[in-house]
Parts: C-alpha cells; sequence; structure tokens
C-alpha cells in the first residue's frame, strides 16, 4: 500500500500543524503586572502581537506556563506585519535556588544534627 499526498494538502496539514502549537504554546512575558502572549521566539528575541503589545523596554520576566524560566533585558527591534519583535540584550536564567554571594564548600554540611 503507498500514501501519497498532494503538495496542497501536505501544505495545509503543515499549516493546521503550526496554528495548533501556536495555541499550545503557553510562553508569556511580563512586564510589571501586565502580561503578554508570545507568538513566536528565537535564539535572541521573540514576537508579541503588536496591536496588544506596547513597545516595552528594560527588565521583563519570560514564563512557560507558570514555570519562570528567565529574566531578560530588552529592547523594542521593529515592527512587521502583525508582530512587534523584541531583542533580548541580557537574559538571566532562573533557578531553584536563590543565589549565593559566598563559595560552598564541597565537603560542607546540609544539615545540622545536636546531641540529645
Amino acid at each position: 500500500m503507498t500514501t501519497f499526498l498532494s503538495a496542497e494538502v501536505q501544505a495545509g496539514l503543515e499549516d493546521a500543524r503550526k496554528r495548533g502549537l501556536q495555541k499550545s504554546r503557553r510562553l508569556r512575558v511580563e512586564a510589571g503586572n501586565q502580561s503578554y502572549s508570545v507568538i513566536r521566539a528565537w535564539d535572541g528575541g521573540f514576537a508579541l502581537h503588536a496591536e496588544t503589545a506596547p513597545h516595552l523596554r528594560g527588565l521583563v520576566d519570560l514564563y512557560d506556563g507558570a514555570h519562570h524560566l528567565s529574566r531578560c533585558l530588552i529592547v523594542a527591534s521593529e515592527e512587521e506585519g502583525p508582530e512587534m519583535r523584541f531583542e533580548l540584550k541580557v537574559v538571566n536564567e532562573a533557578g531553584s535556588e536563590q543565589p549565593v554571594d559566598f563559595e560552598r564548600a564541597d565537603n560542607a554540611p546540609v544539615a545540622l544534627i545536636s546531641k540529645v
């Protein structure tokens, strides 16, 4: 049995797949108390809907659903069609631990056990 799909059908399936990925994408940017959905992301930047996104610049937080990915310093680069594109100037990955300002020894105790 052979499976053959015409170029038009393959293009339609690819378009439907891309639309499905956009709907399932949970990336969002938070600036202050405002949240904006990311429609496209790449190394070094992301794009928001131009009609809902202001010309953001400065410090923002990038989330995937409820998971905090990074804190970024951004600048608006250009508006093209329905997209407003932003460049990432500095990216600090979010970690599960708070940063410390001292060196931790490899053999340091992880807990204090006292004699009773």
